[in-house]
């Protein structure tokens, strides 16, 4: 028997891993989430304002987790540099998360709109792709050079 001296195949993930992971992220984020709603109420945003409540704000933590994944293995499947391509999108995409924020802070569109309410909104999108990010590299690592 010899022994071989090639280096071992690369395995795509398993999609119940990457469902793991990803449930933790959400997990996580919102608990990130939480800690910044607290705070911002601590600080004066209304607590009855509506994106500042958990059922709000954990649908739209997982929505948010969910639609970036969805982005995040489009562009490793296609992108012919992933890496490069998820260098560049991750922090633009993130700056466009905070337009609707910026809206909301200079309509007042929501009854109860405050800065402090909006920087927490802002935060809580800053929580999402400090948490979502590092999940979505362990479910989907990118391809090797």
């Amino acid at each position: 028997m010899t022994a071989t001296t090639s280096a071992p195949a690369r395995t795509r993930p398993s999609a119940g891993r990457a469902a793991v992971i990803l449930v933790i992220a959400v997990a996580v984020a919102v608990a990130g989430n939480a800690l910044i709603a607290t705070l911002a109420v601590a600080a004066g945003a209304p607590a009855s304002f509506g994106p500042l409540t958990f059922p709000a704000y954990t649908l739209f933590t997982a929505l948010g987790i969910a639609a970036g994944w969805l982005g995040w293995v489009i562009v490793s499947r296609r992108a012919r540099d992933p890496r490069r391509a998820l260098l560049i999108l991750v922090p633009v995409l993130t700056v466009l998360s905070f337009v609707p924020d910026v809206l909301l802070l200079a309509t007042g569109f929501i009854p109860g709109t405050t800065t402090p309410a909006v920087l927490a909104l802002m935060c809580m999108h800053l929580v999402v792709v400090a948490v979502a990010v590092p999940a979505y590299r362990l479910a989907l690592p990118a391809p090797p050079r």
